[in-house]
C-alpha cells in the first residue's frame, strides 16, 4: 500500500549534480523521455499553430536540462529561446539564466512558457504566486505540468521515477489559480486571458 499523500513540506531538495545525475543522466534511474518530449512537444506547438498563436518569444522556467530547446526551435524556428532554471550547478553547466518562478521578471511578456515538472516542489502559497507570476509572463500560452495529490493517490505516478519529496496538491487548487490568468485548453495548455485568440465553446474547458 503507498503512503498516504500529505501537504505536509517535503525535506529541502538540493538541486545539484547528485539530484541531476539520479533523475536525468543515469539511464537506469533517468525520467527524462527524450521521446516523450518529442511527442508532447509536437502537441503544443502544432495546436498553437493551429489556434494562430504567434510565437516568437518563448520562455522555459525550470528549463532543467534544456530539453524542449530543440523542440521549439524545430516547431517555431524564428522564435528566441530563453532558458530559466533556479539550479546554479545546471546554470554553470548549461548557460542558463538564474531565477524563480516564483520572481522572475521579464522586460515584455512571452508567447508561449513552459513550466515542467517545477510546481509540486513549492508549498501551496508559493505554488499559487508562482502560478500568478506565470500569467504576468504569458500574453499567449502556458503548458504547465504538475502532478498532483489525485495522481498520486489513483497510482499513476511511477513512484520507482518519481521524487516522493514533492508536494501533493490538489488538481483543483493548480485550476483555480491559473483560472484567474488563464482559459484551461485542455493537454495541459492554457491561453492567457490577454491573448487575441477567438475559440469556439467547445475548445476550451468551460462550465458545463
Amino acid at each position: 500500500m503507498h503512503p498516504k499523500p500529505t501537504d505536509h513540506p517535503a525535506p529541502t531538495v538540493a538541486f545539484d549534480e547528485a539530484y541531476y545525475q539520479r533523475y536525468y543522466f543515469d539511464p537506469k534511474t533517468s525520467v527524462a523521455d527524450p521521446q516523450h518530449i518529442e511527442r508532447l512537444g509536437a502537441f503544443v506547438c502544432s495546436y498553437l499553430q493551429y489556434l494562430r498563436v504567434p510565437v516568437r518569444r518563448v520562455l522555459d522556467v525550470g528549463c532543467g536540462i534544456g530539453l524542449w530547446r530543440d523542440v521549439v526551435a524545430r516547431h517555431f524556428p524564428h522564435a528566441s529561446f530563453h532558458g530559466v532554471e533556479y539550479s546554479a550547478y545546471l546554470c554553470e553547466r548549461f548557460g542558463w539564466e538564474r531565477g524563480s518562478v516564483l520572481d522572475y521578471r521579464a522586460s515584455e511578456p512571452f508567447d508561449l512558457v513552459i513550466c515542467q515538472g517545477v510546481l509540486p516542489y513549492l508549498n501551496a502559497a508559493d505554488a499559487q504566486a508562482a502560478m500568478r507570476n506565470l500569467a504576468r509572463l504569458c500574453r499567449g500560452a502556458l503548458y504547465l505540468e504538475a502532478v498532483t495529490r489525485e495522481d498520486w493517490e489513483q497510482d499513476m505516478v511511477d513512484q520507482t521515477l518519481t521524487d516522493t519529496r514533492q508536494f501533493r496538491h490538489r488538481a483543483q487548487m493548480y485550476r483555480r489559480t491559473l483560472a484567474e490568468g488563464f482559459t484551461q485548453m485542455g493537454g495541459g495548455l492554457w491561453l492567457s486571458h490577454r491573448a487575441e485568440v477567438p475559440l469556439f465553446a467547445l475548445e476550451h474547458a468551460g462550465a458545463p
